[in-house]
């Protein structure tokens, strides 16, 4: 059992990649026998791997069998984000009104304080945002945990993992941009409001802000999908340009 989820992991991990970086193009099909071909990976742990991409919207079902990986309009995105915005905020404004665990508030300063530092330096390199994008994923799960409700933790996950609605799915992608580095400090400045309002057992603030914090996905996806680099970013290339 054990091996046979390892095996289902791995080929999600590399049919997710094949998708993001191009390799399996948006309206290509994707069958299952090609797949277990080109991975070397047996049969199950690949259908398996395939639903779970269909649940998180990558691919869809073909009526005659089979996958197609799928493309996003910039609604579509708009939306997700939208969504994780507001589930977010209820999950803060939840954390402040009940009281957060002690331990977690202190677990989710101590990731703060890491990303300051990574954000102290005048120039951010690619290892730097990577460590951003690690810290940021790391805080946004704590969030979840300060809340102390299992069902809501779980819903953050799911909407976390609906296309490009992660909180840091459009940071590498800005990556190379002058403004990069102000965007993630203005981000960081609401990571550090959130958790002092939910301190403040502040829950209305608290949501505002995480909705607030959201509408800077909103702005690098619309700074993404007008970029004349477009079509050369991985994974943005399933998103359809409006018009």
């Amino acid at each position: 059992m054990y091996t046979e989820m390892s095996a289902q992991v791995r080929a999600q991990v590399r049919l997710r990649e094949l998708i993001l970086s191009g390799e399996l193009p948006p309206g290509s099909r994707v069958a299952e026998l090609a797949i277990v071909e080109r991975l070397g990976v047996s049969r199950t742990p690949i259908r398996a791997a395939l639903l779970r991409l269909e649940q998180e919207g990558l691919i869809e079902s073909l009526p005659g069998g089979g996958y197609a990986v799928r493309s996003f309009s910039e609604r579509d995105v708009s939306d997700a984000i939208e969504l994780r915005g507001t589930v977010e905020g209820l999950v803060a404004r939840t954390a402040a009104e009940r009281g957060a665990p002690a331990e977690v508030l202190d677990e989710a300063r101590a990731v703060l304080r890491d990303i300051d530092q990574v954000l102290a330096r005048a120039a951010l390199d690619d290892e730097s945002f990577s460590r951003y994008v690690e810290l940021n994923g790391r805080f946004h799960v704590l969030l979840g945990e300060l809340a102390a409700s299992p069902l809501l933790a779980r819903e953050m996950e799911r909407v976390a993992s609906l296309p490009f609605a992660s909180p840091s799915a459009f940071v590498i992608a800005q990556s190379n941009t002058p403004q990069a580095r102000d965007m993630l400090i203005v981000a960081q400045d609401h990571h550090w409001q959130v958790l002092a309002a939910i301190e403040a057992r502040e829950g209305s603030r608290a949501e505002a802000l995480m909705r607030e914090h959201s509408r800077i996905a909103q702005r690098n996806l619309r700074a993404v999908v007008q970029s004349q680099e477009h079509d050369r970013m991985p994974g943005v290339r399933l998103i359809r340009k409006r018009g």
